[in-house]
This record gives C-alpha cells, structure tokens and sequence, in this order.
C-alpha cells in the first residue's frame, strides 16, 4: 500500500480546494454578510440557517452543532472518510497528483475512494461504448421504444453490459485496476472459476453523487425471465463509495435547478428521471432501489433552504395503483419533516412520467407535475377510496379512518381546513368531523404523553431549553419571555406551567408537586441528562436555543394569524382586520430578532 502523503502536497490540497465551492457541491449557500455565506447544516436537522462558511479564512463553522473546521474536516465528517480517503478525493476533485512517501515496501496499489471512482468511472466509458456496438442493438431498442434516441441515451450516459462473462473485467484489469478494487467497488464478483462481471445484458446507467462522481450503477435486465432469472433492475452493492440511501439519481444534474426553483419532483425510476427532464422538469430525481427516507430528506431539505415555513415544492410521483397509494401513505409520515410544502402527482391511468411522455408526450409530463394536489390531501382521498361513502355506515367508517391522519398535520393551523375539506367530501356536518378529529387527537395525546419523539428538531429543541431551565437555572434568563405556545408535547407544556407556578425555582419541590409519574419520571430524566454531548454549554448556546424555540412558537402563531386574515373580508371587517395585520406584522418584526439572536448575528 503507498505510503502517507507528502506534507507539502497535503497543504497544495487545502489551500487549492475553496472552502465555499467544495461546500456548496453540499449545501446550497447565500451570502451572509461580511465575507460569510451561510446555509442549512449538513450535520444536524434545523430549519434555519446556523451553518457559516468564512472563504477568506477557509473555515466553516455550525453555530447549532457547534461542529467547525476547514475543508478537510467537512468532508472527513460528511463522508466519513479518512485523512488520506479526503486528501485524494479533493486531489481528484482539481486534478492534482499527489505524491506518496517511499515506505519501502511495495504492496500494490493503495485502495482507496479515487480509485474506486476511477474505477466506475472508466466502467461507465466501456459500457457507454458497448452501447454503439452491433451487440448492442436489444438495448438500443430499449431506449427506441420508450421515446429515448441516442442523444438522450448521450446526455445520461447510459451504456449497455455484454452478454458475456467477463468482458468488463478483463478492459479494467487491461487499464491497470486490482481485482481487489474491482470488487471493491462492486463491478465484479468472485464466479466459479475466477472474476466475473456483475452485470450481463443489461442496460446501464451511471449514478452519481451530488458532486458529479460515478459511484455506482442501475442495470435493468433485457432478457426474458426464462434467459435471465435475475430482478428487473439490479442496483450496485454497498460500496465505500455507493450508500443508497444517501444517493437519489440525477441530483447531481438537478441540484441546481433545485435551487433555483425551490421545487423537486421525486420520481420512481431511472427511465422517469429521463423522460422527465426531457420534458423540461429539470428538477426530477429518484432513489435507487430504495424508498424515499431520512436521509433522502436531509439532501433535499439542504438544498431547498427551507428556512421559512412554506418556500418550496417537495412533489411526489406514485403510480396509481395500491402500492403507489401506500407509497403516499407512508410519505404522509415523512411529510412532517419538510417545512416545503409536499404534493403528489398522479397520473389517472396509472401512468408514470416515462409511459406518460411516450403516450401523449413532453406536454402531458408537464401537465402532471402542475396538477399536483397536497399529499395530505391525496393521503385522505386515498383512504376514502376504500368505503363507500354513499351509505350513513361507510362515511362514518371513513371518518374513524381519515380522522386520525388529520390529527397528525403538526401546522395547527391547516387542521381546520382539512376539517371543512373532510366534511365536503364525505358529505357530513363541519361540526360532526371535527368532533371526531379531537375526539381521537386527545387519545392520541394522552399516549404521546408517554413517548416523545427524540428525532424531531423541535421537540429536541424543547427538551434542550427545559433541560437547561432544571440544570442551569441561573443561566435561563431568557424562560420569562418565551411564549405560552412554545412547548409543543404536552408532557413539556405541563413541565412548563409546573414549573412557572413555583414561587422560587427549586427541582426538589418540582418533583414532589408532578401529579403523575409520567410528569415526576421527566423531571429527573432531564435533570440527570445532558445538556449538549458535543461541546461545551456556554452562554451563547443557551441564548440560541431560547432564541431558536421563541422563533418557532412565533411562526405558529405567525401562521394562525395568517389563517385567521385569509376568512375575513377586510371591507366588511376593516377595523378588526387592521388590527390582527398589525398584530401579524409586530410578531413577523419579533420573529426576525429571535432568529439573529439565534443565529448570534443580534
């Protein structure tokens, strides 16, 4: 294995790789003032920007995680490489050649992430290659036959993998690469009587990480199931350099359209992504052989900036059938952690964006993403489906099914709405559904009281401000100013009046007067937990987090208000509504303090 590298060449690295440009292949970055830009932190969740990047300087630093350093820290952390795995991927990233020490003894080629892409980089070449060849023709029809000519097949690099054994493995071996690295990066696998390639007769396509590099491949079979036994598509195994989990297709031709639109349309398939930008919806991507997750929502959540509540379009395109219905289901769910609003675009027939675009072309793919409607409102649709609602028996049933999704719409504000939208569809009184929304809302509750989410950024945030009021009580100056609303979980609100009814603060007495074991087992967990467990508590993150949970409860109440504006006539209504848009305008003024005060730019 070479050896460590050359120092001076370590530093050639740092000072030749912008700390704002490696960054923004990550995160998407606006000028922040005074030489800084700032952005969503890629290492933790939050909604407003606290991650700052100093160019002049080279350094970053997150002023919620408190995680800092240059550019080879970022992407220490970020991808989870070593010193050296960084030093060679930025060495890669401006086409430098580093230099190894001489360590005497020589063991081959090192392996590690420049190799692996060089690898998969020239595989993506041979295959593009294979793809003009006479050989090739069965996927060459392929492409023909859902509306892809060869340019299209060009612009997405998509090649084609031989019906041999192991035509891949002896050109990589040919252009120097070990048989450890061609397993490594998941090309080859071990065969009966050596090496074989991973793919046969297959239609490829190249998947790329954020910043452009190849790391891995979809191959979709081309065979009949009796020649080919194997799944329609096989995606590339967990490499050093492939998580599929953290990978969503065509971002890195996406990402900036992304940014510019605030919009992202998720789609299903390699071929939808395709059909999709060729329609002019540059904003498409999909997940490969995985569902749509966590960390899938990080990537995106960055590069929409969605500081405030409401800026941007996450939309959603499932199929029509049962499985694309429970596919939206289940986004209902991650829905909540998007501060965009989220949609779902489903084409009546069940077709998706590559069917559509070969049936009624590029118009109709466009004409799908605009007739998007509200996830929550497709999610509720799709469970009414199920019942027949011209009879009193099957409305009630779809009430007791829908009425629970409703309850789980955290914006308190767009409940009502859903409220008077239900009792439209199902044909029933306003004041019958809404009965039966906060009937089932308080037995939610009260089991919620007994669990809390420790995922959830607000909630986390929450219990961060209440752990600091019961340790650090001195240091706690900012409890008298927060909001009445400022506790979400109910568990947390009544720790927060249990605690504002208390002559002088003192944990002893709080615990003896808890009402309930619930409440007396949250006081001592908080007290015994924490703080913070990466970095010092200082009385500048105690000021941010109070600030951060005044900011949120304002924009609540902000949205309350806002809802509360759209119902009146301000003609008929002018006095009252003059002072509620004072009232607005007053907590939009607060709210904007509380984030720089959060932010420490106050």
């Amino acid at each position: 294995m070479a050896g460590r590298i050359k120092d001076e060449d370590v530093t050639h690295i740092r000072d030749h790789s912008p700390i704002d440009d490696v960054v923004g292949d990550y995160v998407q970055l606006k000028n922040a003032g005074g030489g800084q830009k700032k952005g969503l932190c890629p290492f933790h969740d939050e909604k407003s920007p606290s991650f700052h990047v100093t160019p002049s300087k080279g350094y970053f630093h997150c002023f919620g995680c408190q995680v800092g350093g240059d550019v080879i820290a970022f992407i220490m952390k970020l991808e989870h490489l070593t010193f050296m795995e960084t030093i060679e991927r930025l060495a890669d990233r401006i086409g430098y050649t580093l230099r190894y020490e001489n360590t005497g003894v020589n063991t081959g080629p090192s392996i590690n992430r420049s190799r692996l892409v060089a690898a998969n980089t020239a595989a993506s070449i041979f295959y593009q290659e294979q793809l003009q060849l006479p050989i090739a023709q069965i996927g060459r029809d392929f492409l023909t036959k859902r509306g892809f000519d060869r340019d299209a097949a060009k612009n997405f690099n998509v090649g084609y993998a031989p019906d041999e054994w192991d035509g891949l493995y002896k050109h990589l071996k040919g252009s120097g690469f070990s048989d450890e690295e061609l397993n490594l990066a998941g090309l080859v696998k071990e065969g009966s009587k050596g090496m074989i390639d991973r793919y046969r007769n297959r239609l490829i396509w190249p998947v790329k990480d954020i910043s452009g590099d190849v790391v891995g491949f979809g191959a979709r079979k081309l065979a009949s199931d009796e020649v080919d036994t194997g799944p329609k598509y096989l995606n590339s195994p967990e490499t050093p350099v492939y998580k599929k989990n953290q990978i969503l297709y065509g971002l890195d031709m996406a990402k900036k359209e992304i940014a510019k639109n605030r919009q992202v349309v998720i789609v299903e398939g390699y071929t939808d992504v395709m059909a999709a930008h060729l329609a002019g919806i540059s904003t498409a991507v999909a997940t490969c052989g995985t569902a749509f997750g966590d960390e899938h929502i990080r990537i995106i959540r960055r590069l929409l900036m969605d500081a405030d509540a409401f800026r941007g379009e996450v939309i959603f395109t499932f199929d029509g059938d049962a499985a694309g219905q429970k596919a939206a289901l289940r986004a209902f769910e991650d829905d909540q952690k998007f501060v965009a609003q989220t949609f779902v675009a489903v084409e009546p027939n069940g077709m998706d964006p590559c069917e559509l675009r070969q049936a009624h072309g590029d118009d109709a793919v466009r004409n799908l993403v605009a007739r998007r409607v509200p996830l929550f409102e497709f999610a509720i649709k799709s469970v009414i489906a199920n019942y027949d609602i011209t009879a009193a028996e099957g409305r009630v049933n779809a009430l007791n099914q829908v009425a629970p999704l409703i309850g789980k719409i955290r914006d308190a504000s767009l409940r009502p709405e859903y409220v008077r939208l239900l009792a439209g569809w199902l044909g029933m009184e306003v004041d019958i559904v809404s009965s039966a929304v906060k009937k089932i809302g308080k037995a939610s509750e009260g089991l919620s009281e007994k669990r809390v989410n420790l995922t959830d950024p607000v909630l986390v945030l929450e219990r961060e401000v209440l752990k600091v009021k019961l340790q650090l009580p001195e240091l706690a100056h900012g409890w008298v100013d927060l909001e009445s609303s400022a506790f979400s979980f109910p568990l947390y609100s009544s720790l927060r009046t249990l605690i504002d009814n208390q002559k002088e603060f003192d944990t002893q007495e709080l615990i003896n007067k808890c009402d309930s074991d619930e409440l007396k087992s949250l006081v001592t967990e908080l007290i015994v937990e924490p703080i913070r467990t990466d970095g010092e508590v200082s009385e500048r993150y105690i000021t941010s987090i109070f600030a951060r949970l005044r900011e949120v409860a304002l924009s609540r109440s902000i949205a309350e208000i806002k809802s509360t504006l759209q119902r009146l006539n301000p003609v008929e209504n002018d006095a009252q509504y003059q002072e509620i848009f004072g009232q607005l305008v007053g907590m939009e003024a607060a709210r904007r303090v509380q984030k720089e005060l959060a932010l420490g730019e106050s």
